[in-house]
Order: structure tokens, then C-alpha cells, then sequence
């Protein structure tokens, strides 16, 4: 693959918002990180389930959005559906972060929003409160259409659905929005909520682990007892700005959307492909659009959820992609504390990733007891480990074969 650099001015991130298992600002989500503390806990997994209690990781409590960035009163906001409320609240953090809660309407602000699934969540929340929209094809408007209006924004507004990898494709997107001088700045990021039939179907296709003894122990990537993942919901969102941009307004630069590669294997709906070729390639196209070479990366938050085929896949991935660095690189899965959040995921592993740069510490993999020998990378497992942290790269792994990589750079 060619190396190549980006021409045009440096994306970053000015702002930042989440509500999340591990907390909902990024001191305490850095916290929880870094100390391997655990998000999973049993919970009701709804009228469809097989099992009467079974182990996720839920958002305790919702934060309360930013006062002079949503314009929303306490009890409008509270009569929200979950999942707009874990997309205004976090959103309307990010914005004050940024600077930009009172300029909206003077600025050309999109959104790219990352979900999947978006009318099944809501055809089900109306069903088990015996609604019949499941039975009626008229649809209101997006999530994506809610939130601009909420926050009055006057760029473009759209959702990118790529499973697990949504989040991820809403970063890049809004980066090249960026690029392309379509916006002055972007709100990009995604979240997701636990739901019954979610919960039912990932139970169903043998993907959610089965364990019934800790919830804490219970999400294992890459070790070799690790039977499926755990589900999790919440999720992040950023501001994106040209730098110049940033830099002219005087605001914190928290990093730069250095990379973004993405790939499709294109082998089952489902099931995590074998062959490493195509999400090696994500990755290596990810570092070459930052202008780097595999030995510059620091630290690489994989993907892996905790599945017996998908994390030696993606360790295949790595070591393709890396090379001889892999030996170097150290690589963790944040998953083992806050679960899989799915289409919040990519975000909030970037958050971690951040996480990593600011603190120059690296998050640990919890549980990983016993390495897989089928995943032979440099692991942290347990505890966080100090280092010098400059770059970073994120994987998300979409159901279908969205393959994504992001590469985040310290500020400079």
C-alpha cells in the first residue's frame, strides 16, 4: 500500500461529551479506566430473554445536559426517549467543551450521528408500551433530524449505520465534512441502549457470553476462556474543527483525527470474518492517511469484544498490519470494563484512546487471566501500564465486514 500524507489543514477535536457505564466526563471515565474498574452488572434482560438475569453494562445515570448548550427545560428533557436522551445530554457537554453552546446559530455546525438499527429501537419501546407503530409505515423524522432541531444547528444532519462500527464511520465522515469546507464544525459520535430484543438476539446467535457467577469477570477479550461478549450502552460525541479554526477561537485542542481507514470483507451478516487481509488493510490505511509508518504507533484499543473467532481475527489484523512493530506496539480491549456499546462503541473507544494520550497510561484488559495463544500481541493485561503515549489507533469491527481504523494524535 502506498504511503500517502493529507493535504489539507489537520481535523481536531475541541470538545467532548459522554454518558457512558464508566461515567459521564472524561475525568471519571479516565479514572474507571485506568483503574480497571468495571462497568457489568446483572440486570433484567427483558420480556424476551431465555435466562431471568443476565450481565451488561448499563448508564447508571443519564447526565443532565448543559445548560447554556440545549435549550431544552428539565422536564421536556426528561420526557425523552432514552436513547435521545443519551445523545442530547452528551452532546450539549461537548458543545460547552468546545466553546461553541452560545455561536450555534452563527456557525455552520453538522452532525453525522452513529446507530444502527435506529426504527426497530423505537418500533420496540412503542410495541412494549403497546403502541402499533411496528404496524404503520409512517415514520417521523431521525434522531439525526431531533437533534439538529434540539440544538439548532445549520450544517447537514445525517446517521451512518455500520454496526459496531457506526460511531467510527461518523468520525471519519465528519472529517472529511471538515475537509471539504462543508462545515465550520462537526458534532460526530454515536450511542446505543440496552433493549430486550437486542439483549434476546445477540443471546439467540450465541455471540453475548453465558457466564452466571461475576458480572465483573464475565467480559474476557482475548483470553482463552472467553466465551462472547457483554453488552453495553451509552456511547461519546466530539466536536471537530479544522485547527486553524481552534487555534483562531483560542479553545483547547484535545487531539487530531490523524487516520481513518475502512474496509468491507463482505463474508456473512454475522459471523466476524477469518481472513485478516481486508481489516489489516483498514488498518494500514489508517496510518499511512496519517502520514506515519506502523513503528510510530503507540498503542492500538482493539476492537476485541471478547468472541472466540472475532479477537484472533483481529490479532491476525494487527500483526499483518503492524509488522515487526506489533512485537512493540502494546494493545488493550477497554470492552473488558465498559462492554460493548455498540454503536457507541467506536466513539467511546476513542474517548479511551484520548484517555491514553492525556494520562500517558494505557488502559489495561481486564480478565485476560490466560493470553490466548491464538492472540499473540503485546497485552496490558490487569492493571494500566505507564508510557509515552503520541498516537494511538482505534479499531472498530462492524457485523457485515465495516472494518474501520482510527488513528488519534496528541495536540500539538
Amino acid at each position: 500500500m502506498p504511503h500517502t500524507t493529507r493535504p489539507h489543514e489537520p481535523v481536531v477535536i475541541t470538545g467532548i461529551g459522554a454518558a457512558t457505564p464508566l461515567g459521564n466526563s472524561f475525568d471519571e471515565i479516565a479514572e474507571a479506566l485506568l483503574a480497571g474498574r468495571s462497568g457489568v452488572r446483572s440486570i433484567d434482560p427483558g420480556p424476551f430473554a431465555r435466562e431471568p438475569l443476565q450481565f451488561a453494562a448499563a448508564v447508571p445515570t443519564i447526565p443532565a445536559p448543559a445548560d447554556q448548550a440545549c435549550g431544552l427545560e428539565p422536564a421536556a428533557f426528561a420526557a425523552l426517549p432514552r436513547l435521545d436522551q443519551l445523545c442530547v445530554a452528551p452532546i450539549s457537554h461537548a458543545l460547552a467543551d468546545a466553546g461553541l453552546a452560545a455561536e450555534r446559530p452563527m456557525r455552520r455546525i453538522g452532525l453525522v450521528l452513529g446507530l444502527g438499527a435506529e426504527q426497530l429501537k423505537a418500533w420496540e419501546a412503542d410495541y412494549l408500551a403497546d403502541g402499533t407503530q411496528v404496524f404503520d409505515a409512517a415514520r417521523g423524522p431521525s434522531l439525526a433530524q431531533r437533534l439538529a432541531g434540539h440544538f439548532r444547528l445549520t450544517g447537514p444532519a445525517v446517521t451512518t449505520a455500520a454496526a459496531c462500527a457506526s460511531s467510527g464511520y461518523a468520525i471519519g465522515l465528519g472529517r472529511t465534512w471538515l475537509d471539504a469546507g462543508w462545515v465550520d464544525a462537526c458534532i460526530v459520535g454515536g450511542c446505543d441502549t440496552l433493549s430486550p430484543t437486542s439483549l434476546a438476539a445477540f443471546y439467540n446467535l450465541r455471540a453475548l457470553s453465558r457466564r452466571s457467577d461475576d458480572p465483573a469477570k464475565a467480559s474476557r477479550p482475548f483470553d482463552r476462556d472467553r466465551d462472547g461478549f457483554v453488552m453495553g450502552e451509552g456511547g461519546a460525541f466530539f466536536v471537530l474543527e479544522r485547527r486553524g479554526d481552534a487555534e483562531r477561537r483560542g479553545v483547547r485542542i484535545r487531539g487530531e483525527i490523524a487516520g481513518v481507514g475502512m474496509s468491507s470483507d463482505a463474508s456473512h451478516m454475522v459471523a466476524p470474518c477469518t481472513d485478516p487481509v481486508q481489516a489489516a488493510r483498514a488498518i494500514a490505511m489508517a496510518i499511512a492517511d496519517a502520514g506515519l509508518t506502523a513503528d510510530r504507533i503507540d498503542y492500538v484499543n482493539a476492537h476485541a469484544a471478547g468472541t472466540p473467532v472475532g479477537d484472533a481475527a483481529e490479532a491476525g489484523a494487527i500483526r499483518l498490519a503492524l509488522g515487526e512493530a506489533a512485537d512493540r506496539v502494546p494493545v488493550s480491549s477497554t470492552k473488558s470494563m465498559s462492554g460493548h456499546l455498540v454503536s457507541g462503541a467506536a466513539a467511546f473507544e476513542a474517548l479511551a484512546c484520548l484517555v491514553a494520550i492525556d494520562r500517558q497510561s494505557i488502559p489495561p484488559t481486564v480478565n485476560l487471566d490466560h493470553p490466548d495463544e491464538a492472540c499473540p500481541l503485546l497485552h496490558v493485561p490487569h492493571t494500566a501500564r505507564p508510557a509515552r503515549i503520541r498516537v494511538a489507533a482505534s479499531n472498530s469491527f462492524g457485523f457485515g465486514g465495516s472494518n474501520l481504523c482510527l488513528v488519534i494524535r496528541a495536540a500539538a
